[in-house]
C-alpha cells in the first residue's frame, strides 16, 4: 500500500501547480486521499474519533493552504470530519442502548421500564456532548490493562475479563474506521454521480421558450441543459465566450453537437442581451471582496514582448506602468441568486443554512488541529 505522506505530497503538488481542473475532480480526489489517510491511521483505545479527526485536520490544513481558492477541497475535508462525528455518535448511541437493554430484567414493571427509557435518553444526550472530549483520568484507568492497573492474581476470571474488554475496544475501533470508510465511499459515489442527480431536475426549472445565459464551460450545466432538451423542452442558450481562455467556445460546441439552439456572444455583449435572459448562470459565484478569485497569468491577455516597455520599472517610481489583472471567475452578487440547484434538490438561498447544517459540523468551520498540552 502506498505511503500516506507520499500520496499527500503528490496531491499537494498537483493543487499548488493547478494540475487538477474542475471542482468535481478536485472533490473526488480529495475524498479518495482522505479515505486512504483514515484507512492507514492507527487509532488508540480511547477517543478513536478524536484521533481520526486530528489526522484528517492535519492533512486538511495542508490541502487548503495549497490552493485556498479551490473551495471544493475545504468542503470535502469538512464533510469527512462531519462523517467521523456522525459515525462515532451512532456507535456510542448503539452501545448505550445495548447496555440499557441488557440491564432491564424480565420481572420489572412498566413504571420501572419507563424510568429506564428516560435514563437512556439522558445517557444518549450526555454521550453526544462528551463523544469527542479528551479522555478523563477515570477513562484512562478503565482502559489500562488489568495487569497494570491491579496486582496480578491467580484468578483466571480477571484475565478473561481484561481480555474481553480489550477485544471489545479493538473491535469498536475497527468498526468505527469501517463505518467511516463506508460513508466516505458513499460520498465519493455521490460526487461521481452528482451531474446526473442535478440533471434529473432540469425539467422542473427550464420551461418552454426560455432564454438562458451561461458563462464558461461546465459539465454540470451541459448535462442539465441536455436533460431538459431530452424532455422536449424548447429553449435558447446564449454562451458568453469567456475570454481570454474562451471556455465558452468549448461549451457552445458541445451544446450544438447535442442539438441545442446556441448563440455564442462576446463577453461585452452580455449587457446588451441580459434584458432577454430568464436565467443567469455563472461558472463560479466567487466574491472578489474576500479575494476568493484566482488571478491567472497576464500572458493570456497580451504578449510580453509587445508590452515589455510598459511593464518595466523605468518610471523611477518603483512600480510598473502597466498592471494586468486576469481573474479566472465571474462574480454575481448574492442578491441576484434566486435558486441553488444541488444534487439534493433546488433550494432558495434562505434555506441553504439548513442544508449546510445537515452536511457539516459547526466545529469544523475552521479546519485547524487542536492545540496540544505542550503548546
Amino acid at each position: 500500500m502506498p505511503d500516506t505522506q507520499a500520496l499527500v505530497n503528490d496531491f499537494l503538488n498537483k493543487l499548488k501547480k493547478r494540475k487538477i481542473e474542475g471542482s468535481q475532480a478536485t472533490a473526488r480526489q480529495t475524498a479518495e486521499l482522505l479515505r486512504s489517510v483514515i484507512s492507514q491511521q492507527r487509532v488508540p483505545y480511547t477517543n478513536q474519533a478524536g484521533a481520526l479527526i486530528d489526522a484528517v485536520k492535519a492533512i486538511g490544513e495542508q490541502l487548503i493552504a495549497a490552493n485556498p481558492v479551490e473551495l471544493a477541497v475545504g468542503n470535502i475535508v469538512r464533510r469527512v470530519l462531519h462523517i467521523i462525528r456522525e459515525e462515532d455518535l451512532s456507535l456510542t448511541t448503539a452501545a448505550i442502548g445495548g447496555l440499557n437493554l441488557s440491564a432491564v430484567s424480565d420481572d420489572e414493571n412498566d413504571d420501572d421500564r419507563d424510568g429506564d427509557s428516560t435514563l437512556s435518553a439522558a445517557a444518549v444526550a450526555a454521550a453526544a456532548r462528551s463523544t469527542l472530549r479528551p479522555p478523563s483520568l477515570q477513562t484512562l484507568l478503565e482502559d489500562t490493562p488489568v495487569s497494570a492497573a491491579v496486582p496480578q492474581t491467580s484468578s483466571s476470571g480477571g484475565d478473561s475479563e481484561g481480555k474481553s474488554k480489550s477485544a471489545d475496544k479493538s473491535s469498536r475501533s475497527r468498526k468505527l474506521k469501517h463505518d467511516v470508510i463506508e460513508a466516505v465511499n458513499e460520498l465519493i459515489q455521490d460526487i461521481v454521480t452528482c451531474h446526473e442527480q442535478i440533471a434529473e431536475q432540469a425539467v422542473e426549472h427550464i420551461h418552454q421558450n426560455e432564454v438562458i445565459l451561461t458563462l464558461g464551460s461546465s459539465r454540470t450545466v451541459l448535462e442539465f441543459l441536455f436533460a431538459a432538451k431530452e424532455k422536449k423542452r424548447s429553449f435558447r442558450v446564449f454562451v458568453a465566450e469567456g475570454a481570454p481562455r474562451y471556455q465558452g467556445h468549448l461549451l457552445a460546441k458541445e451544446l450544438v453537437a447535442r442539438g441545442l439552439q446556441t448563440t455564442l456572444i462576446t463577453d461585452s455583449a452580455v449587457f446588451a442581451m441580459i434584458s432577454r435572459v430568464n436565467m443567469l448562470c455563472p461558472l463560479y459565484p466567487h466574491n472578489p471582496e474576500v479575494l476568493l478569485n484566482e488571478l491567472r497569468s497576464p500572458s493570456e491577455l497580451l504578449d510580453f514582448g509587445e508590452f515589455s516597455d510598459c511593464m518595466d520599472f523605468g518610471s523611477g517610481s518603483g512600480s510598473p506602468l502597466l498592471h494586468v489583472v486576469n481573474p479566472a471567475f465571474d462574480y454575481v452578487p448574492p442578491k441576484l441568486v434566486s435558486l441553488f440547484i444541488t444534487d439534493a434538490g433546488g433550494h432558495n438561498p434562505s434555506y441553504m443554512y439548513r442544508l449546510i447544517a445537515d452536511y457539516y459540523s459547526a466545529d469544523d468551520l475552521v479546519v485547524q488541529r487542536r492545540a496540544t498540552a505542550g503548546n
